[in-house]
């Protein structure tokens, strides 16, 4: 997960589940947050494949440097 967000800039729960076979992304970023590293949440709407509306939440790393200490 941290591969990725250093790589594409931020994740949601399909591209984790799609792109890298990780289902329950916010358990995953919970532990993370356990093991030291902060996140930016932001909540993203969308329309799904049967038009209905959706939202979803896009995490990514917090820019303070903090997180670099780490990797």
């Amino acid at each position: 997960i941290i591969a990725y967000i250093t790589e594409f800039g931020s994740i949601t729960s399909k591209e984790a589940f799609d792109r890298i076979g990780v289902g329950r992304l916010a358990s995953r970023i919970h532990d993370l947050t356990e093991m030291g590293y902060e996140f930016e949440r932001k909540t993203e709407t969308n329309v799904n494949r049967y038009g209905a509306k959706t939202s979803y939440t896009r995490y990514r790393l917090k820019s303070d440097g903090e997180n670099l200490d780490r990797q």
